[in-house]
């Protein structure tokens, strides 16, 4: 019996890489981004990973979950730029995920491209200065609700309850 789930076990995982290898690189609309665990957008050649890291992170855990982060066979993922995050924006996208307090998260809809699945604000690499070029000690993050970076001060110090970390690879603009 022990031999014959070993056969079962051996066959899903050959009928699940060859169903992967015959998903299309190029997936504007992102229909296959949660079984490949990632999408490219065809408008920039960056690669997001399919899903943030689903669980509150500070900035700088944010830049470590990237830096760490092992995704179809590439290490070189780090958090976005403002503008790349506005790049994959867009109202008439409805694609799922979560948001809402941590122990309760609820079904929520992310204006974002790619299906990519999200479960709260996403941290940006971008760190704001003062209007006489100081350092000001906060870091910008993107709402996929709004669609729209926060990079107001008022609010500083930011707490880290529902940031998350959305991880890109390709070139920096």
């Amino acid at each position: 019996m022990k031999w014959q789930a070993k056969v079962v076990l051996i066959l899903l995982s050959v009928a699940t890489v060859a169903a992967n290898a015959q998903l299309p690189s190029n997936d504007p609309t992102g229909r296959n981004t949660q079984a490949r665990g990632y999408w490219v957008d065809p408008s920039t050649g960056l690669t997001w990973a399919g899903k943030d890291n689903g669980k509150d992170v500070s900035w700088k855990g944010a830049v470590k979950y990237c830096g760490d982060l092992r995704l179809a066979g590439n290490s070189d993922w780090r958090l976005a730029n403002t503008v790349e995050l506005q790049g994959i924006y867009d109202k008439t996208a409805s694609a799922p995920g979560f948001a809402g307090p941590r122990k309760k998260p609820m079904p929520f809809t992310w204006h974002v491209k790619g299906n990519l699945f999200l479960t709260g604000d996403q941290w940006t690499n971008v760190y704001i200065m003062d209007d006489r070029g100081r350092n000001s000690g906060y870091y910008d993050y993107f709402d996929f609700n709004e669609g729209r970076p926060n990079d107001d001060p008022s609010g500083w110090p930011y707490p880290n309850d529902g940031m998350r970390a959305l991880c890109v690879r390709g070139s920096e603009k």
